[in-house]
C-alpha cells in the first residue's frame, strides 16, 4: 500500500442521509485507511440546528474543528461562540459541546482527532434549547 491516500468526501457515506438530521456527517478515517487519525467532514445547512438542542462529549479523545466555509455557533459547556471560516478550534475530552448554523451560508467543518477503535461519545440530550424547526429521528 503506498503511504498516502486520497478521497473525495463526497464518495464517502453520509451516515445522516436517512435521517430527520439537516446536514452531512461523513466519517472518512476508513476510507482513507487512517491508522492514527479520525475525520470527519460535517455539512450543516443554513438555518439548521445539526445537534438538534443535543450535545455529546468524549471520554477520552480531544477534537480539533477546522471550520472551512460559513459560520457556526458552538456551545462548550457554557459557553457560547461564533467561530468562522479558517478557525481551528480545540476541544479537551469531557468537554461538552455542541454546534448550529444559525447564518445564511451553508458551513463546512472537519473535525479531527486520534483513532480509536471503541465509541467514545455520550449524547446530552437537551444540553441547549433546539431551533423551533429542529427534529431528532436517526434511523
Amino acid at each position: 500500500m503506498p503511504g498516502y491516500s486520497i478521497v473525495d468526501p463526497d464518495d464517502v457515506r453520509d451516515v445522516y442521509a436517512s435521517s430527520d438530521v439537516p446536514g452531512e456527517f461523513r466519517p472518512l478515517t476508513h476510507a482513507l485507511g487512517c491508522e492514527q487519525l479520525a475525520a470527519t467532514l460535517i455539512r450543516v445547512p443554513p438555518h439548521s440546528d445539526f445537534e438538534q438542542g443535543t450535545g455529546h462529549f468524549h471520554d477520552e479523545v480531544e477534537e480539533l474543528y477546522l471550520v472551512t466555509r460559513g459560520t457556526l455557533t458552538m456551545r462548550f459547556g457554557d459557553d457560547i461562540a461564533k467561530v468562522g471560516p479558517g478557525a481551528a478550534v480545540r476541544v479537551a475530552a469531557r468537554t461538552p459541546r455542541s454546534h448550529r448554523n444559525e447564518g445564511d451560508e451553508p458551513v463546512e467543518m472537519w473535525a479531527i482527532s486520534r483513532k480509536i477503535d471503541e465509541e467514545d461519545a455520550t449524547k446530552i440530550d437537551d444540553f441547549w434549547e433546539a431551533s423551533p424547526e429542529a427534529r431528532q429521528h436517526v434511523e
